[in-house]
């Protein structure tokens, strides 16, 4: 019993030597900080960061500087957790918003890099007196940040903001430049300056685009389309990919963090940002490997030095009172130049304004090659904290701000309504076959909405009905589980019908859902053709708007997305409801979008987009009635998504020849997937409406009958012209 007890009280011997011990107590520090500092309105970030102080080896030492080295298991997963967080930068990075405000992120880019430098040169140099080496140095210090205020903005739901996209773009501009600047004075201190470094670092350079942006792609394509339902493989292979990338850029000679931002920006289109991946992805990283980074930046300070005279603390105030300021001055003209409003600015400067890991490697070179000495080495350490503090509490309080702004600009006084009927009804009985059905309910849907998707399990109501449900609850957890990687909420509902159709339809009125998606079969059998096609039952039986889905590739091998909508599709009272959900598979997707349809539907189109805050380019070809699609459409290819809006009978925009086109695109497209969607009639209430005995089908049909005439009549013309 004694050896147990001095086994144990030797474990907890200053510093903590044991790694399991050490991560142990890590591990309860991101656990306990945020919920004891929630308490005192002190952000998570600042909490990880003081925690780190406390228990540093310039702190209460219970982690030692061994544990810190580059060899040490803290080091590893700091470098991890910063790579993971320029990766996410880069993977939620919205492309679309990116080329849209490009112009504003190169010129917030020019200036937090030039402002910084061009004031803190001569403060370096005149101020502090330090060399003109050093005091360049220490100027390309100030320009640089790191985006450790990142988390918060995610959080807030803020990553596709104009202000973030700016500032996000601006600093991989701005650290580019800073850590290629630092590369050339550490290769003029050690007098290796000359032709063959700037041809080195050149073709270096041009060989790590040149893998990362082609070569890299098509491998990512190819490993997601042959593991598509390897979820876990696909994480890993996420993750090789973000430290190869690490790599490669410290050997193409710049510093990782480049690397692993370029990975972020190559995979960006191949995970779609509202996918089980995407989810994986975040989580890991917020949860383990951005704290781990967070509580190293603490360790590093060590606040004892500045005990010893006046000196290292002047230092210390004028590095830090100037980061913050230049990082300030940066954001104020970028807000003036752009009219932008003071929150957006807050925004700016909070993100910006945070000096970490590219600050820490500048300075620590310049001390290893003795251009900078010890207490401009403690006077940055300082400055991280402080900055680190600063860009926390700015970012939080000018993120919750943005979100109020946010919500007072746009249409709320509907918004609980509308997001309580964006509810999507998926059909199908068990999991294999229809994991494309599920992925494809999960991009389409909003984010925002608390309960976005059921799926119902409809069999016949036979002898054998109870042994199918019974038997249906394993089907039901698969489809849990599949859901389980997801933070999107499920309903699975099991039922019993005289056939599948009406099942169906019943329960899309039991749970008030707008759409209804299910795989449809395109090989229909001698018995569909005798006994009639479920496609067209169902349309009899239920009034929502429904997707009949053929998803037989993954989704990452498709490069575009074709929609052909007939003339007055936009007249159509479920139009905005079906059309949202393209917006957002094409967002999701990343890819390119064509719309064949005449331009009032253009229009609409374009109104629906700016009416949900959906940024994605849509081009439009203009055609006057459905079958020009064929004549328009000559690149045919494999990898396009093709979407065809129908029309039920009796539909504003029903026309003569709609219910032939589905054929005419599978005899024309046989390889592609599909979907068709035939939008919800709704029923208006009038004064007519209690005549139930009324019904108008023989006068559509002869009023059909007289279009397809005139038609015929109209070619023979053509014809002999």
């Amino acid at each position: 019993m004694n050896y147990f007890f001095e086994h144990l009280l030797s474990e907890f011997h200053l510093p903590l030597k044991n790694p399991v011990l050490v991560f142990s107590l890590l591990l309860f520090i991101i656990l306990l900080s945020p919920i004891v500092l929630r308490k005192v309105k002190i952000p998570a970030i600042i909490g990880l960061i003081i925690s780190g102080v406390i228990i540093g080896p310039h702190g209460l030492g219970l982690i030692g500087p061994e544990h810190m080295k580059a060899e040490g298991s803290i080091k590893l997963f700091s470098t991890i957790g910063l790579l993971y967080i320029m990766f996410m930068a880069g993977l939620e990075l919205d492309m679309n918003e990116f080329k849209k405000y490009l112009k504003k992120s190169v010129t917030f880019g020019a200036l937090t890099f030039f402002v910084p430098i061009a004031l803190g040169f001569p403060l370096c140099y005149y101020g502090l007196h330090l060399s003109q080496t050093a005091s360049w140095l220490t100027a390309s210090m100030f320009a640089t940040h790191t985006l450790v205020a990142y988390p918060i903005v995610s959080k807030f739901g803020l990553t596709k903001n104009k202000a973030v996209a700016i500032t996000i773009g601006g600093t991989i501009l701005t650290d580019t430049a800073v850590l290629i600047i630092l590369a050339v004075i550490t290769s003029s201190a050690q007098g290796n300056l000359d032709g063959a470094f700037w041809l080195r670092l050149i073709t270096s350079l041009t060989i790590f685009s040149g893998i990362m942006f082609f070569l890299i792609p098509k491998v990512a394509r190819w490993f997601f389309s042959k593991l598509d339902s390897e979820k876990s493989s696909q994480y890993i292979f996420v993750l090789s990919i973000v430290f190869f990338a690490a790599f490669l850029a410290e050997v193409a000679g710049v510093e990782h963090i480049i690397g692993a931002f370029v990975a972020g920006l190559v995979l960006n289109r191949l995970i779609p940002h509202n996918s089980i991946l995407m989810n994986r992805v975040e989580f890991i990283g917020s949860s383990l490997f951005i704290p781990f980074f967070l509580i190293f930046v603490g360790m590093v300070v060590d606040y004892k030095v500045f005990f010893t005279g006046t000196w290292p603390l002047v230092i210390a105030g004028v590095l830090t009172g100037f980061a913050i300021i230049s990082k300030w001055l940066a954001a104020f003209i970028t807000q003036k130049i752009f009219k932008m409003t003071g929150t957006e600015r807050q925004i700016i400067f909070g993100l910006s304004t945070s000096h970490a890991a590219a600050t820490l490697a500048i300075i620590m070179v310049g001390f290893q090659n003795k251009i900078l000495d010890i207490n401009i080495v403690n006077g940055t350490v300082l400055l991280i904290l402080f900055t680190c503090m600063v860009a926390s509490f700015v970012t939080e309080n000018a993120g919750k701000r943005l979100l109020i702004e946010i919500a007072e600009k746009g249409d709320d006084d509907h918004t609980e309504t509308r997001l309580r009927n964006k509810h999507l009804l998926v059909s199908m009985n068990e999991l294999k076959g229809n994991e494309s059905l599920l992925d494809f309910a999960l991009m389409v849907s909003d984010p925002k909405v608390i309960n976005p998707i059921s799926v119902v399990s409809v069999y016949p109501n036979n002898e054998d009905a109870e042994r199918m449900i019974r038997k249906s609850r394993k089907s039901l957890e698969e489809i849990v589980k599949h859901f389980s990687g997801h933070e999107a909420k499920i309903n699975t509902i099991a039922t019993i019908d005289h056939n599948l159709s009406s099942g169906i339809s019943r329960v899309s009125k039991e749970l008030v859902t707008d759409i209804v998606v299910l795989n449809d079969n395109r090989k229909m059998n001698l018995l569909k053709r005798i006994v009639g096609d479920d496609r067209e039952h169902l349309l009899d039986v239920c009034d929502k708007t429904i997707f009949f889905c053929q998803f037989d590739k993954p989704f990452v091998s498709h490069n575009k997305i074709i929609v052909v909508a007939p003339p007055m599709a936009e007249l159509e009272s479920s139009f905005a409801l079906w059309v949202e959900r393209l917006l957002r598979l094409g967002k999701e997707l990343n890819i390119k979008l064509e719309l064949f349809a005449t331009p009032a539907t253009f229009e609409r189109w374009v109104k629906v987009a700016e009416a949900n805050r959906i940024s994605i380019e849509t081009k439009l070809i203009e055609i006057e009635e459905i079958d020009d699609f064929f004549l328009l459409n000559q690149k045919k290819s494999d990898t396009d998504l093709l979407i065809f809006c129908s029309a039920r009978n009796g539909g504003i925009s029903y026309a003569t020849g709609i219910d032939s086109f589905p054929g005419k695109l599978e005899k024309a497209f046989p390889e592609n997937d599909t979907i068709l969607i035939y939008p919800s009639q709704s029923i208006v209430e009038n004064m007519f409406g209690n005549y139930e005995d009324i019904d108008g089908s023989a006068i559509t049909k002869g009023v059909e009958a007289i279009q397809k005439i005139g038609k015929e009549v109209g070619n023979i013309f053509k014809k002999g012209n």
